[in-house]
């Protein structure tokens, strides 16, 4: 192959949609079993890759010269075949570099890595250079005095920014997380470089306990970029790497649309969905077509807490859907379950209607009275806000609040 992406699993990858759009050629993805890279990497049939878990440690005996920065490191993850000769480089350090000073500044602050493979000894270049005054891996096994095993890692409660390297939450276990973050009650931010899901259980859990987070989507991009300096010569200016970004983030994200029952979220999902050409589904018809009978008929033979699972069930399968608009039911969001499914690569977005325009009607059991969809809202409207990433006042027509909702879309990652 000429450009391509190496490693064991490549299932959750978004690199060769970055890679083709940010410089036009082709590019493969080619799964190596650890058997394989022997034969792989001495074959030499390749112009220029890219290296990832496990082995940005593993290919470094067959470079012929290895970048000073990547040899410092102790990582490669771009190889480049050049006259007859293997040349390795740390492009990770740049896509990281370049995500942590997007949001956070780590001078003298206190950090945790979690992992031990190439990418946590790339974070731990990163965080010297950016000024952290105290840093500490963490692996299974302490291995030196600036590791610490994940026992004792929770006992170091002054830790103000943590840092994932591990696969631990990662497509299709997207339902994994690194470590309990209400260990660290001093944490200013968390960084994981997983970008699939665009969301990690870890990030959810910052976001309740009101953390600033991050993924790893925009280190993916800006890595790639400087990946493909290496490869072809050219250098990608900022403008279209960002571009790429969000183009890339767009094609996975999906829009969550909560609220009241009787907000709108299905009428202007639908006119939402045409609009961005995205897929649409309500959870409410997919729960009714699977049972086979309405919402009234399954709440007075099961109740409400039979309906409750089938959401959790039908939230999880929706889970890793992309670039689709959701319109949820209206209690959806009281189960913790759902909430988690739908951020895993949702924007979630709150229609706030005021409860007193609200028709009453026999088809939702919980909202067929006005006093009860009164109670209703002042009962749930702390969860809606909660859990929202953006509020839309529902105060027009529902073109109006298709464009408001376009509007904040655009503004990237919440």
């Amino acid at each position: 192959m000429d450009y391509g992406l190496i490693g064991e699993k490549l299932g959750h990858s978004f690199s060769k949609e970055i890679h083709e759009q940010l410089g036009g050629y082709a590019y493969e993805l080619r799964e190596v079993a650890r058997d394989e890279l022997d034969a792989f990497m001495k074959a030499r049939a390749f112009t220029g890759i890219n290296v990832t878990i496990p082995y940005k440690q593993q290919v470094i005996p067959y470079l012929d010269q290895i970048d000073e920065s990547a040899k410092k490191i102790g990582a490669v993850n771009t190889i480049v075949h050049r006259d007859g000769k293997l040349y390795g480089y740390n492009t990770d350090y740049f896509g990281l570099k370049e995500l942590i000073q997007s949001r956070f500044d780590l001078s003298g602050k206190k950090v945790l890595i979690l992992g031990s493979g190439g990418t946590s000894k790339t974070a731990l270049a990163v965080c010297r250079d950016l000024g952290a005054k105290e840093i500490k891996r963490v692996s299974r096994s302490a291995e030196d005095a600036d590791t610490v095993s994940y026992t004792q890692a929770v006992k170091e409660t002054d830790t103000q920014f943590l840092i994932n390297t591990t696969p631990c939450g990662m497509y299709p276990d997207i339902d994994a997380r690194a470590i309990d973050l209400s260990a660290f009650p001093k944490l200013s931010g968390v960084i994981d470089v997983i970008y699939n899901p665009l969301r990690t259980r870890l990030m959810i859990q910052a976001m309740q306990l009101g953390i600033p987070c991050v993924g790893g989507l925009m280190m993916l991009v800006f890595q790639a970029a400087a990946a493909m300096s290496y490869f072809t010569g050219q250098e990608a200016d900022d403008d279209s790497v960002r571009e790429v970004y969000a183009s890339i983030r767009a094609q996975r994200e999906n829009i969550v649309l909560t609220g009241m029952p009787g907000a709108g979220k299905s009428t202007v999902g639908k006119l939402l969905a045409k609009k961005l050409g995205m897929d649409y589904v309500d959870t409410d018809e997919m729960i009714v077509e699977r049972e086979g009978r309405a919402i009234t008929d399954i709440f007075a033979a099961d109740g409400e807490n039979a309906f409750r699972q089938m959401e959790a069930e039908v939230a999880k399968e929706l889970a890793c859907r992309n670039h689709t608009v959701i319109a949820t039911g209206g209690g959806f969001i009281l189960n913790p379950e759902c909430e988690k499914a739908m951020k895993a690569y949702g924007r979630v977005i709150f229609l706030d209607r005021n409860p007193e325009t609200i028709r009453p009607t026999d088809d939702r059991p919980l909202a067929d009275e006005a006093a009860k969809i009164r109670k209703l809202y002042e009962e749930r409207l702390p969860r809606y806000q909660r859990i929202a990433d953006h509020i839309i006042p529902v105060n027009g027509t529902p073109e109006d609040v298709m464009r408001a909702i376009t509007e904040v879309m655009k503004s990237g990652e919440s």
